[in-house]
């Protein structure tokens, strides 16, 4: 039985006259309130009010004080569900009904006053009156029902082994938009996985666009997609299995999180984009640029909104890009930023298991001591710059994916004509290179490479000693993510 049903079952033992169930899902309660209505009152009905047809479609009682009359005049017994109630809580003679009618419940003990909303509106007035109920949305089991019902009742076959991940990556949807992804499925005939995954991911897309302080990010890319950096793609790949449902069930210890520090276009991002491609788990990217602008309200306010955000739609990887830029000492001594700080600790600390957290730094000398420290990061990987080896496979993915032939390259020249470079700037040389191919109408050759790297001033030379500083500060402090010591 589900947490939000038991606290249900509590009210009414208790004999809460007035029970509010905050939730969108009135279909999914309705059937709860059902059987938890032949159980306790032995009543095999309900009574229903909306504000459109009044209670039980009686014309005179739209109007919610009428309602809440007849309901008290009329000794209704069981379960009256107003669902539209909440639109009214301001006026004062609803309230006087709503308390007028928890006296006569009480003294009665035959009924329970439902109030069923999407959104928690409970005036000081009423607050000792009203007892309340945050409906959770369908968890991994409820949800494996769903999908169980639904393929025999559709005739639907997903993959082997697809039904259990779904159950996981479905938290966060209600179960009318489950169908809804189930629906389309069904209808456009889709039987591969990744196809499926991808309507989820569309799905979780959609919620948190709503919330305009959150972005998704699709990824595609691999573990190949890095060059260099064995030792985090190791630590990546190790993890894999350890992030889902059965993992944290068994009591293995659940991945909280990394913080990928170091020089500027050496694939720290990408890194991220990695970690959510790999574990097949959607990225958000958190920006708190948007929180602490006041377009959502307080950004305390709007910080909270977007914890329980991702929290109702975990599993899920939270990506901070710049992270010190956010909760950085640049922004100290503004009461917002330092009470957000303060809400990250803790929530870093707490967060459910089922949310892993990568973060991304330029300037890590700016993050306080506490955000650093183990237990909330797993690891803090520093990304250098690559070295000829790390350049070499950095140049083959990228002159692949200009469709160029890389056994016609004189890799061994070009790895040396780009010493000191980041991928970033490995990348956009060989962009150019192809850009310039493609107007002279051939393929692109060593030489269109050779030639823009030429004229591209590395960013190792002109921050050097910005490049330094940040060496100088991970050496001993920080992991490195190719498995070898910086290069100081």
């Amino acid at each position: 039985m589900s947490s939000f049903a038991e606290s249900i079952r509590d009210a009414v033992r208790g004999q809460h006259p007035i029970v509010y169930l905050q939730t969108a899902e009135e279909d999914r309660v309705l059937d709860l309130l059902r059987e938890l209505s032949r159980e306790h009152f032995q009543l095999e009905t309900m009574t229903i009010w909306t504000c459109t047809r009044g209670l039980d479609g009686t014309p005179d009682t739209r109007e919610p004080t009428a309602a809440i009359n007849a309901m008290i005049d009329q000794g209704m017994k069981g379960f009256v569900i107003f669902k539209d109630l909440s639109g009214y809580m301001k006026e004062p003679a609803v309230l006087r009904a709503i308390r007028d009618a928890y006296y006569a419940i009480l003294a009665r003990g035959d009924a329970t006053l439902v109030i069923l909303s999407p959104e928690m509106v409970v005036p000081p007035i009423i607050e000792k009156e009203v007892y309340l109920v945050e409906v959770e949305l369908p968890q991994a089991r409820e949800l494996m029902s769903e999908l169980s019902s639904y393929e025999a009742k559709h005739a639907l076959q997903l993959p082997e082994g697809l039904a259990s991940e779904l159950a996981l990556s479905l938290r966060g949807l209600t179960l009318n938009e489950v169908r809804h992804i189930l629906h389309r499925v069904r209808h456009a005939g889709e039987n591969d996985a990744d196809a499926i995954r991808d309507r989820v991911f569309a799905a979780k897309e959609m919620l948190v666009k709503k919330t305009g302080y959150l972005e998704y990010v699709p990824v595609h890319r691999d573990l190949a997609s890095i060059g260099g950096q064995e030792s985090l793609k190791e630590w990546i790949d190790k993890r894999q299995n350890m992030f889902n449902q059965e993992a944290m069930e068994s009591g293995l210890p659940m991945p909280k999180g990394i913080l990928l520090m170091g020089v500027s276009g050496c694939g720290k991002s990408l890194a991220a984009k990695t970690v959510a491609a790999r574990w097949r788990i959607p990225l958000f990217r958190l920006d708190f640029n948007v929180i602490f602008s006041g377009l959502y309200g307080s950004p305390e306010a709007t910080f909270h909104n977007a914890l329980k955000t991702i929290e109702s739609i975990a599993p899920a990887i939270v990506w901070i890009d710049e992270i010190e830029n956010g909760l950085g000492v640049t922004i100290s001594g503004s009461p917002d930023a330092n009470q957000i700080f303060s809400a990250f600790l803790t929530w870093m600390q707490e967060k459910p298991p089922l949310i892993f957290v990568a973060a991304t730094a330029n300037n890590i000398q700016l993050l306080p001591a506490e955000i650093i420290r183990k237990g909330r990061f797993d690891q803090v990987f520093f990304c250098d710059l690559p070295d000829e080896k790390e350049r070499e496979e950095i140049l083959k993915i990228h002159l692949g994916r200009q469709g160029a032939n890389v056994a016609d390259f004189d890799l061994s020249y070009l790895t040396v004509a780009t010493e000191g470079w980041n991928g970033a700037e490995i990348e956009q040389a060989v962009i150019a290179a192809r850009i310039d191919a493609h107007q002279e109408g051939r393929t692109i050759t060593t030489r269109d490479v050779t030639r823009h790297a030429r004229q591209i001033v590395p960013l190792s030379e002109t921050m050097s000693e910005q490049i330094k500083a940040i060496r100088e500060w991970a050496w001993g402090r920080a992991t490195p993510a190719s498995g070898k010591k910086s290069r100081l």
